[in-house]
C-alpha cells in the first residue's frame, strides 16, 4: 500500500472527527515509551451517539457502522498523541471492542470487525492487530459500541 496514512483516509473520503474530549477523571490517550493507550471511545458521529442494542433493533451492519464511528476517533486520539502525524504509526497493536447487545447475541466478531476492516484500509498491514470482541449488558450512553486500542508509534 502506497501513499501517507492522510492520503488514504481522504481517497476513502474520510474525515477525522475532533478527538473527542474525556467527560470524566481519565485522560483520552496515554504515551508510555513507544506504545499509546487510547481510552474506549463511543459510538458517536456529528448527529450524536449511535445507541442501541445488537439484537433488539439493531442488525450487525448498523453495528459495524457504530465500531466505524469508534475507529475515527480511535485515529483522532491516535493522531493527537502522535502531534498530529499518522506516519509516526508503526502498528495497530490491539482493539478492544464492546457490544451493547441481547444475551443471546453472538455476532460481536462480525460487529467489531468494522473497526478492524477500517483500521486495515488505513493503515495497511500496520493495521492488522489482536483483538477482543465482547458482549455486554449495557455502555455509556446507551451507545452501541465502545472500542479502545493500543498502538505502536515511532
Amino acid at each position: 500500500m502506497t501513499g501517507s496514512v492522510e492520503n488514504r483516509l481522504s481517497a476513502l473520503g474520510i474525515s477525522l472527527p475532533e478527538p473527542p474530549v474525556q467527560v470524566a477523571n481519565y485522560v483520552p490517550f496515554v504515551v508510555s515509551g513507544n506504545l499509546v493507550f487510547v481510552s474506549g471511545q463511543i459510538s458517536m458521529t456529528g448527529a450524536g451517539p449511535i445507541t442501541g442494542r445488537l439484537g433488539d433493533g439493531l442488525g450487525v451492519e448498523e453495528g459495524q457502522n457504530a465500531a466505524v464511528a469508534c475507529a475515527l476517533s480511535l485515529i483522532a486520539q491516535l493522531k493527537a498523541a502522535c502531534s498530529g502525524d499518522l506516519e509516526k504509526v508503526v502498528r495497530i497493536v490491539k482493539l478492544t471492542g464492546f457490544v451493547n447487545c441481547t444475551p443471546d447475541f453472538t455476532d460481536h466478531p462480525k460487529v467489531i470487525n468494522g473497526a478492524s476492516d477500517l483500521f486495515v484500509e488505513v493503515f495497511g498491514d500496520k493495521g492488522r492487530h489482536a483483538r477482543v470482541a465482547v458482549g455486554s449488558s449495557s455502555l455509556p450512553l446507551g451507545v452501541a459500541v465502545e472500542i479502545e486500542g493500543i498502538f505502536e508509534i515511532a
